[in-house]
């Protein structure tokens, strides 16, 4: 080898250490996230590519359920924060002592409710919907005393509130707006349930495959066909009684030894780059970007006029009446 070869390949052959070197130097942030949340199609893999170009550190996420995880794992967790957490699961979480303040200012989000909570931060919103395709079901009932009238060969799918966050969403839906008659309310609507899945994915799947004239889902599902798909066909029925919000939130964990890192994540979840990536990532709606921001499919989507909204500690205190009231009407 030449003399000047030689000089080249050893500073490119040191150059490449280098790079490795500094690669294996850069810290590992752990974030536990839902399946859905960092796959292909979710917003996990543009959100790690964000903020691993200002963090200086490796983003992961590892997925599965969230809660049962952290709450297993304890004060031994590997995770550095956690991403997917729902309002209605906040108080059994906050309960773990796990969870460090995000020391964000919460107070411009441009949610339907006003946030003032100091652990979780909220990253987007949207609303529980039966969601329809046009095409096979001509009217689709405004009211959900309407929805528990109409005929029983309408077919619907829901998903096990057990197993699925959306499945507890409909529960304390229904709780909310009826009371001590949710268990009426559910026998009237029992006949009409197809099917319970274990998860969303499942039950959409089914739903779009045309299984079932509605499906449990949200009020921004629809976004999803018009943009990706080119479809119009398919809506959430808007009910006259008002639809239960469903806030996912952003939490990190106390005992991470990169809290540094946690707080700049934390930072990252409100900023214009993140949060101008939920709608078409995420299908839904962002909670800190102007509807003016918004594309326009997600202005455009009908929205209830009446926003339901429980407190955790209320979300908690229902969950077990509410489950025992849907298990009682669907077994008969």
């Amino acid at each position: 080898m030449k003399p000047a070869l030689f000089g080249s390949a050893l500073a490119i052959g040191l150059g490449a250490a280098s790079l490795q070197a500094a690669a294996q130097d850069r810290p590992q942030f752990t974030v536990y996230a839902p399946d859905y949340f960092a796959s292909s199609w979710g917003p996990g893999p543009k959100i790690q590519e964000g903020f691993e170009a200002i963090c200086e550190c490796d983003l992961v996420f590892v997925t599965g359920d969230v809660l049962p995880r952290i709450l297993l794992e304890g004060e031994g967790t590997r995770a550095d924060a956690v991403i997917g957490l729902n309002t209605d699961v906040m108080a059994r979480a906050r309960a773990s002592g796990l969870f460090a303040p995000h020391g964000q200012d919460t107070s411009d989000l441009t949610m339907p409710v006003e946030w003032d909570d100091e652990v979780f931060l909220p990253f987007n919103w949207s609303q529980v919907a039966f969601v329809y395709d046009e095409n096979r079901l001509d009217e689709a009932p405004t009211s959900f005393e309407a929805l528990l009238d109409a005929p029983d060969d309408l077919s619907i799918i829901i998903q096990d509130p057990r197993a699925a966050v959306s499945g507890l969403a409909l529960l304390l839906w229904v709780k909310a707006i009826y009371g001590d008659a949710a268990g009426e309310a559910w026998e009237r609507l029992a006949p009409k349930v197809l099917t319970v899945t274990q998860g969303w994915s499942e039950a959409y799947g089914m739903f779009t495959d045309g299984e079932a004239d509605m499906v449990l889902s949200f009020t921004s599902s629809p976004a999803y066909h018009i943009m990706a798909e080119n479809e119009t066909n398919y809506h959430a029925a808007i009910f006259d009684e008002g639809h239960y919000l469903y806030v996912e939130t952003a939490a990190r964990i106390g005992g991470s030894i990169k809290p540094e890192l946690g707080k700049q994540f934390m930072e990252y979840i409100l900023s214009d780059d993140f949060q101008s990536m939920i709608a078409e990532a995420n299908w839904s709606f962002p909670a800190k970007l102007d509807e003016a921001e918004w594309p326009d499919v997600f202005r455009e989507l009908p929205q209830p006029e009446r926003t339901i909204h429980l407190s955790e500690r209320e979300a908690e205190s229902l969950r077990q009446p509410a489950l025992n009231e849907w298990l009682t009407a669907l077994s008969r």
